[in-house]
């Protein structure tokens, strides 16, 4: 197996450092801009604003690369991210922050994708499950990384923003001096809903929920954070507890809906997802150990929703039909991500932060209702013609591309 990695060394390493660098600027930006007394409404439209770029990145990205090749596509990416970040430092005001977080987004997108066709490339069928995990892992750990360190400084100065730019630029080079082939051509997805909806209503009503809900607790987190109180080592904390605790959580629940009815299982989660939003609106508690608490409960419940719901549209897919449909039900969650921070920054400014937590649990409610209303109409399908359960990275860090590393037959969707 080590030989088979060695020459994705390179690979692995730009894709670490791009979401290193996403991760210090994911969080950077709500947490200066609440410092700089930015209304949540502001910090809310920051991530309408990625998810518009992202969603145009996935889009756009396989034509950009058919015109000037992958190298200097993924150069641009980078180089453009990095703009981004210090374009954000030397105007701080939400008028730029949007747009110029808008294209944070679309370059996430872009150069995450270019890197993940690479991957595709090197990947059989022996070996693709084995790197599929280890880009998990990565994209977790790096993710993860990026969000803790900026407990080790001053937030309200420049550093970050320069170190994010720095790692962005970085993120180029294994790519740059260590590619000696280009790969296949990028994935496409065209995005019908009409199909999806025909296939698996359940599958479309919650991932465009799930967007929603996560995007806005992925944006806002740090403002709630910092409304109660917390150090940045604390709202740090607080914003990656989740992702943790939603990786881990893949492997009982995956489990679990391999076993029953995967809308059974989405139904619990949901359910727990409603409880624990219903917890932070209640309690008013400020202390950071049930907070924590808390979050942990919220990412493990919304974090592993969204593989649930795709393996259990991929049941009843069409054979050769797993890009299609995962990657556009990728998309729908995208269309949610520009919608969450909106109206959650909205009912923030409105009320109080803790009104973050009232839209996500309208989200899950709704789930719940939806599930319970298709389980009376439609049966559940057999055990043995089901689709194994794959865990997956974070819906808004995954593309078309991450979408084709996962799948089994590849090859026979392209």
């Amino acid at each position: 197996m080590s030989r088979s990695l060695l020459p994705l060394i390179a690979l692995f390493m730009g894709t670490a450092l791009l979401l290193f660098a996403g991760g210090i600027n994911g969080l950077i930006l709500p947490v200066r801009g609440t410092a700089e007394g930015f209304s949540a409404t502001s910090l809310g439209l920051l991530g309408t604003g990625w998810a518009v770029g992202y969603i145009a990145g996935c889009l756009l990205t396989p034509w950009l690369v058919v015109r000037v090749g992958h190298i200097r596509a993924f150069g641009a990416m980078c180089a453009g991210a990095a703009v981004a970040i210090l374009v954000s430092l030397l105007v701080i005001a939400p008028g730029i922050w949007i747009p110029v977080r808008a294209l944070s987004g679309f370059c996430f997108a872009g150069a995450a994708m270019i890197a993940e066709s690479w991957l595709n490339e090197k990947a059989d069928a022996r070996s693709r499950g084995r790197i599929f995990g280890i880009y998990t892992m990565v994209n977790l750990a790096a993710t993860t990384a990026g969000q803790m360190i900026l407990s080790l400084g001053d937030p309200s100065g420049f550093f970050f923003f320069v170190l994010g730019a720095i790692v962005y630029c970085l993120a180029l080079l294994p790519t740059a001096v260590g590619a000696t082939t280009s790969p296949t051509p990028l994935t496409v997805v065209k995005l019908d809903v009409g199909a999806l909806w025909r296939n698996s209503p359940v599958a479309v009503f919650a991932v465009l929920m799930v967007g929603i809900s996560n995007s806005a607790f992925g944006t806002l987190a740090a403002v709630y954070a910092d409304w109660a109180g917390f150090s940045i080592t604390d709202i740090a904390l607080f914003a990656s507890i989740p992702i943790l605790a939603g990786a881990l959580s893949q492997i009982p629940i995956g489990a679990a809906s391999d076993r029953f009815d995967r809308r059974r299982v989405l139904l619990g989660v949901s359910v727990l997802a409603l409880i624990t939003d219903l917890a932070f609106l209640f309690t008013g508690s400020t202390d950071p150990v049930l907070l924590f608490c808390l979050s942990a409960a919220f990412g493990a419940t919304v974090f592993v929703m969204y593989p649930v719901i795709v393996a259990h549209a991929n049941d009843h897919a069409a054979p050769g039909t797993f890009i299609q449909v995962s990657g556009g039900l990728l998309l729908v969650t995208g269309i949610g991500s520009v919608i969450g921070p909106t109206v959650a920054g909205l009912a923030m400014g409105y009320s109080d932060p803790s009104a973050m937590f009232l839209v996500t649990g309208i989200c899950h409610l709704s789930v719940i209702l939806f599930t319970l209303w298709r389980l009376r109409v439609r049966s559940a399908i057999a055990t043995g013609l089901k689709t194994a359960f794959q865990a997956s990275p974070m819906a808004r860090m995954s593309t078309p591309e991450t979408v084709a590393l996962s799948s089994d037959d590849m090859a026979e969707a392209r």
